[in-house]
């Protein structure tokens, strides 16, 4: 009878720590995915808004090392081949992910999107000077992400 429990107790162990037949592919509900993406993933990824319009496209994902929190998307928009390009720093919290169309949504027309100051890749305004920072979440309606 104690055989019979012991290999009984052995199989369900064997169950419980037997790997996948397939072990390439994690199982649905772990790995990366929606709630965890490293920022290399949507680096290019176009920004759209509610009405479907294109704004441009994930250039660098910035993170506040002090707080440990990403602060802002850096949007790539116009230009043609990289020249005349203009970038756009986008408070996250502004944005949504839409991982079905694998783009981040920004609730904002178009029309009040081309009121927002860019600039240039060669000269980016110090993002942690702080009435910079408050200016720019004032403008997209975002809390700031330190509060």
């Amino acid at each position: 009878m104690m055989d019979l429990e012991h290999r009984q107790a052995d199989l369900e162990f064997a169950k419980a720590t037997t790997l996948p037949e397939r072990v390439d592919e994690p199982p649905p509900d772990r790995g990366p995915g929606p709630r965890l993406l490293s920022a290399s993933t949507i680096k290019g990824d176009a920004i759209i808004n509610f009405d479907n319009e294109t704004l441009g496209h994930v250039e660098e994902v910035m993170f506040d090392t002090e707080v440990g929190r990403i602060a802002y998307v850096v949007m790539a928009s116009g230009g043609f081949l990289g020249m005349g390009e203009r970038l756009f720093a986008i408070p996250w919290s502004s944005l949504r992910l839409d991982p079905d169309r694998e783009c981040l949504v920004l609730d904002m027309a178009k029309s009040r999107f081309d009121a927002v100051q860019g600039f240039d890749k060669n000269h980016w305004p110090d993002m942690a000077q702080h009435e910079w920072q408050l200016d720019l979440h004032r403008h997209y309606g975002a809390r700031p992400y330190w509060d």
